[in-house]
Parts: structure tokens; C-alpha cells; sequence
């Protein structure tokens, strides 16, 4: 077997002191998690991010800076390592009437508080620190991506 991480993307949202998330049901029951999923296969990152917070949320997300790259080793699934890309950016519409993701139970708009106080329930350890490196000002320009397709 041949080992390879697993690339993902994240949307980091953040409007009027709350942060968007998702609620979604996993094998260890409802979690929470950014708007995030897998990169698909000749897809820019920019790109999935944006179709990912669509098909979870609802919602139009124009990415305007990469918040960070994240490297995670998930601690019981021997084999499993993330590469996460997280995006800071803007809404710019909402479809009320979009059928979400399967597994997706809600978009829930949270305080940092909240977050906080909901770990226990996160996907990954790196929603939080998602959100407080957005917070802590963490922007890098999008055109330190390139892809080549």
C-alpha cells in the first residue's frame, strides 16, 4: 500500500462574531466541522473550496486569502494524515432552497465561545485553530497557490 495524505479544504467563515460551521453525522455521531471536504481530482484548491461550502452550507464563498496549511495525523485511524487548506473569505448569496451534502445536518453560525465550548464534537482539532488564526490575523495571498491544469 502506498501512503498518501489526504488533501482537504476549509472554508473559515467569520460574520458578525460568529463562525460558520457545519453540524454532520459521523460514525461517532453529529460533529461539527468548517464547511470542508476532499480535493477532487484535476481541481483547483480555490476551486474546492468554493464548491465545498456551496454543497454544505448553502451558501456563495469567494475565498480572498489562504488563513494556513494544516498537517494532521488522525490519532486513531493508524493510516490516515490530512493536509488541509484553510480559506478566510466572503459570502456572496445564499440558495435557501439547496438540498446540502448527505450527512449534513445544518450550518450552524457559532461565537468563538461556542466553538470553544463545542470540542468535544470536532471533526479535528484544527477547527478551532482555524478559527484563531483567523482571528490572530493568520492571510496569505491566494496567488501563493498555483495550479497547473
Amino acid at each position: 500500500m502506498v501512503w498518501k495524505p489526504h488533501v482537504t479544504v476549509a472554508a473559515v467563515v467569520y460574520r458578525d462574531g460568529k463562525f460558520l460551521l457545519v453540524e454532520e453525522e459521523t460514525e461517532a455521531g453529529l460533529a461539527f466541522n468548517q464547511p470542508a471536504g476532499h480535493l477532487e481530482e484535476d481541481e483547483p484548491l480555490v476551486d474546492a473550496v468554493v464548491r465545498e461550502a456551496l454543497e454544505e452550507t448553502a451558501y456563495h464563498f469567494k475565498p480572498t486569502h489562504l488563513v494556513g496549511i494544516y498537517h494532521w495525523k488522525h490519532p486513531t485511524k493508524e493510516d490516515t494524515t490530512y493536509l488541509r487548506f484553510a480559506f478566510a473569505g466572503e459570502l456572496r448569496g445564499f440558495e435557501a432552497d439547496r438540498k446540502l451534502d448527505d450527512g449534513i445536518v445544518a450550518a450552524r453560525w457559532l461565537t468563538l465561545d461556542e466553538v470553544k465550548a463545542t470540542q468535544e464534537r470536532h471533526r479535528s482539532p484544527l477547527i478551532l485553530r482555524c478559527c484563531e488564526d483567523l482571528l490572530a490575523g493568520k492571510r496569505y495571498p491566494l496567488d501563493l497557490l498555483v495550479h497547473y491544469g
